[in-house]
């Protein structure tokens, strides 16, 4: 992990429970284990994340700094709540939207929020193939809010990062091109460099 942190922004952690996602993962008392200066990124693929639920990522451990916490659309039925919860703790607010959502959908709560996650696979899995098709979100929001974090999570490599960036992301969770490599850190040089030289 720490060849990779010395490269690395943000740190996505993804927390899933078997019921919004058909995958699960440890929860909060994972972030006990952590021993990291990189601010992390909470990805919340949770149903109906509570205060208390949400309260115990950010009190698991004093050690380790929270950029945001990101929940979904789909999963929340009192989603402004939950992003006011999280911005009243002194953390970012992000809201993420499944490949089949119309960005429309978060539209009014498109001012309580530091980023929008755009995912560009199905939630649950890594390893998926990246769906063009959502990148018409990513231009959409990027002219709605030219100073919002735009968040993209799914199938980002060397050559789907560009794709990405062109459209407007300016955040990029890259995990299965990384974690599969042999050189964890040629594999994140080389996303950078695509960018650096295609963009």
């Amino acid at each position: 992990m720490n060849e990779i942190e010395e490269h690395s922004d943000l740190l996505q952690v993804d927390v899933m429970d078997n019921k919004f996602v058909p995958n699960i993962t440890p929860q909060a008392e994972l972030l006990k284990k952590f021993d990291t200066k990189v601010p992390l990124d909470i990805h919340l693929m949770v149903q109906e994340p509570s205060e208390d639920y949400i309260k115990t990522f950010i009190d698991a451990n004093p050690k380790l700094k929270i950029n945001n916490i990101t929940v979904h659309y789909e999963a929340c039925s009192n989603l402004k709540k939950t992003l006011e919860f999280i911005k009243k703790n002194n953390i970012k607010a992000a809201v993420a939207i499944n490949p089949k959502t119309p960005l429309d959908a978060i539209k009014d709560v498109l001012d309580k929020v530091d980023m929008v996650l755009i995912m560009t696979v199905e939630p649950g899995f890594s390893g998926q193939k990246f769906i063009e098709s959502c990148m018409d979100k990513v231009k959409e929001l990027r002219e709605l809010r030219s100073d919002l974090d735009i968040e993209v999570d799914g199938g980002i490599n060397d050559k789907t990062a560009v794709i990405a960036v062109k459209a407007g992301a300016n955040v990029l969770t890259v995990s299965s091109f990384i974690f599969k490599a042999k050189d964890k850190v040629k594999a994140i040089k080389d996303v950078l460099n695509s960018i650096k030289q295609n963009i």
